[in-house]
């Protein structure tokens, strides 16, 4: 059980204040890989909460692989976004207030091996044809993204 697990059982859906990280993963083309989640069956950018001990980094690497199967190599933090615009709700009702550390990466062709319990399908989109995303984080951050792109930063 994980330190947010463990808060849920002592606290309920109450809300809580989340830390965590999530990967901005580019291919060649500057499109973006999402994953289509499996608790809230939307697209997000591969992420998560912190685990207690670990660093923010630590998490964005951790929380890619268990949910794409990816190892990625060098991340750059990208975007740190919190503030009550980041608040989230859960379709099982937990409610959290998000601080969000978001990491650009390259991929580097690697195999996709997402775990079926958090991962229906992984994919790449162009950032101008976006699935439905969950939630303010995702939407921000890639907002965010598309913008860097289009001045040329990326």
């Amino acid at each position: 059980m994980g330190y947010l697990s463990e808060l849920r059982a002592a606290v309920g859906a109450r809300p809580l204040l989340m830390v965590g990280a999530g990967v901005l993963l580019l291919d060649a083309q500057n499109r973006v890989l999402l994953q289509h989640r499996t608790d809230t069956h939307d697209w997000a950018t591969p992420g998560g909460a912190c685990e207690l001990g670990e660093s923010l980094e630590e998490t964005a690497r951790r929380e890619l692989r268990e949910e794409t199967g990816l190892e990625v190599g060098e991340l750059r933090l990208f975007a740190l976004l919190s503030g009550p615009e980041y608040y989230y709700r859960y379709p099982n009702g937990d409610e959290v207030y998000n601080v969000s550390a978001i990491y650009l990466g390259r991929y580097a062709g690697q195999a996709f091996r997402p775990d079926p319990k958090e991962t229906k399908e992984v994919r790449f989109f162009a950032l101008n044809d976006l699935p439905p995303l969950m939630g303010p984080v995702n939407q921000k951050a890639l907002a965010l993204l598309k913008q860097a792109v289009e001045r040329g930063e990326l």
